[in-house]
């Protein structure tokens, strides 16, 4: 196992480095403007690389309950694929939107991977019965779009998603699905070598292929966690707080005056948190921690109270959290 985990590693890193400088070569690039923060023409093509070395792991991996995995993971490629296109052609939204749908689509509805229920809460069990495939797609859609949110800065998504897998390894008690947790781990850190242009690799971006990849694979790791109730669904929910309260006060934040909640723009918690800070560091580690001090205080409540009392520290604190978002960074 070791010797195959070397072998993903290393062709990780070669699969990035060869779509980096076939980049370069072919003017993939995300140029600078006046709403982001690199100053040079960088290369965005590391979403649809980390989707390569992700199609790489089926061969060199074997996992119970493969079939569902396999079928996560070959469809992140089709969403990978749709991010590139974006990236490339700037799609309008309705583009984007209706290419997104197609691997979410074919998921929900062809191979029946779709959120049956939202959790027992003692008094009451939430099932999803007839609603639970057009209520997956919403959700799908929402959480994709709520990690597209966060990229926008050196390793802002890429280590706030590690701290939504390092969450789901805490949670999850069985060395299968922690496993494979670790397979998805590993691109994401090799990338951020390229990202932080360590050992003097390249740059390279996520692009909206790496944001709508890591969002679409999240997402369908948290429906097939809940349906086979290896982690209730609050705690899952816990798991990706700050991408669900940022998306959500950011939005109604927008609503309310009046701007297109569609449009790109220097809103973002990134951008806000870095006007305080001036410092990418910091900025990447209080989104980790917020994330993180946010969820223990969902996972204390479900232990020590019982899960609806976790669901209604949720609601909470999500209203604390739009009020100090809308005061303190405006």
């Amino acid at each position: 196992m070791n010797i195959i985990f070397a072998t993903y590693i290393a062709l990780g890193f070669s699969i990035l480095f060869i779509c980096t400088a076939l980049s370069y070569k072919f003017n993939l690039l995300d140029l600078p403007n006046d709403r982001k923060l690199h100053k040079d023409p960088t290369a965005y093509t590391g979403g649809i690389g980390i989707s390569f070395i992700y199609l790489l792991s089926l061969k060199l991996f074997n996992f119970e309950n493969s079939d569902n995995f396999s079928l996560i993971i070959s469809s992140s490629f089709l969403i990978a694929l749709v991010g590139f296109i974006d990236d490339k052609f700037l799609l309008n939204v309705g583009g984007k939107l209706s290419l997104q749908i197609l691997p979410i689509f074919y998921l929900i509805f062809i191979e029946n991977i779709k959120l049956n229920h939202i959790g027992d809460y003692g008094y009451f069990k939430l099932n999803l019965e007839s609603f639970s495939a057009p209520f997956t797609l919403i959700c799908v859609l929402f959480l994709i779009n709520a990690f597209n949110y966060f990229d926008g800065m050196d390793g802002s998504l890429s280590l706030t998603t590690i701290s939504v897998v390092a969450i789901l390894y805490f949670l999850i008690p069985d060395i299968n699905n922690k496993t494979f947790l670790i397979i998805i781990l590993i691109p994401i850190f090799i990338f951020l070598c390229f990202n932080f242009s360590i050992f003097n690799l390249p740059k390279l971006f996520l692009g909206d292929g790496g944001s709508l990849l890591l969002g679409f694979l999240i997402s369908f790791l948290l429906i097939y966690y809940a349906n086979q109730k290896i982690v209730h669904p609050i705690l899952l929910a816990w798991s990706v707080v700050i991408f669900v309260y940022e998306f959500l006060s950011l939005n109604i934040q927008r609503i309310i005056n009046k701007k297109n909640p569609f449009k790109s723009g220097l809103d973002h918690l990134h951008h806000r948190l870095f006007e305080k800070t001036n410092s990418i560091f910091l900025t990447n580690f209080y989104l980790i921690i917020i994330n993180i001090c946010l969820f223990f205080i969902g996972f204390l409540a479900f232990k020590f109270i019982n899960p609806l009392g976790s669901l209604i520290i949720f609601i909470f604190l999500f209203i604390l959290f739009y009020y100090l978002r809308k005061n303190y960074l405006k």
